[in-house]
């Protein structure tokens, strides 16, 4: 397996909940933690995807890639009106805007409160991989959220890492063949898909 040198893991990470947009976008990275003695459960909350059968397509092609890997998959509760409720106001922003900035956050915090439901430690997300996303919003959402979990007494911590040098990219096109995933031509939200059409 090729190496990926600037991947940095932190002393003592072994589990992860790591919360995943999509399988493409979570395979090569899979990959890299199964190799790596890391025991990823995959969390799937994305209420931003919209219609419901395009959120239903990508969720059973995430349930299809962590089960043909014998891994841990945990569904989180699609509630599109919650998510709308959270970024209200925020409709109208462009890609890469507010409105990323609050959907990441809105995610995020849920995936940290489900690792410390759990009893896991960390938690990472996928968004980190796609080369479409701002990744200093997505690892800011991160810490945020972290940072609300902390102030609640949780030792929960977010995991931020850059999932798209030294060839992650590159695997995750070659994952997606192998795989025959679904491959979405947008972010899900409803918002980015009519300002791209």
């Amino acid at each position: 397996m090729q190496s990926y040198p600037h991947i940095i893991v932190p002393e003592g990470l072994h589990r992860v909940l790591l919360h995943a947009c999509c399988a493409p976008c979570s395979s090569a990275i899979v990959e890299w933690m199964c190799a790596h003695d890391i025991e990823p459960t995959i969390f799937y909350f994305n209420p931003n995807i919209y219609p419901l059968n395009e959120y239903e397509i990508r969720k059973q092609e995430s349930k299809r890639h962590a089960e043909s890997l014998g891994i841990n998959w945990i569904d989180g509760d699609y509630d599109h009106d919650r998510w709308k409720q959270a970024i209200c106001g925020l409709e109208n922003e462009p890609e890469r805007g507010k409105r990323c900035e609050m959907c990441f956050y809105h995610r995020l915090l849920a995936t940290a409160h489900k690792a410390q439901e759990l009893g896991i430690e960390w938690f990472a997300t996928t968004l980190a991989s796609s080369r479409w996303k701002n990744l200093e919003q997505v690892n800011a959402a991160g810490m945020r959220a972290q940072s609300v979990l902390n102030a609640q007494q949780s030792t929960v911590r977010f995991w931020a890492q850059n999932w798209r040098k030294d060839g992650l990219q590159d695997r995750r096109n070659q994952l997606l063949k192998q795989y025959n995933f679904y491959n979405q031509q947008y972010c899900g939200c409803e918002f980015s898909f009519r300002q791209n059409n």
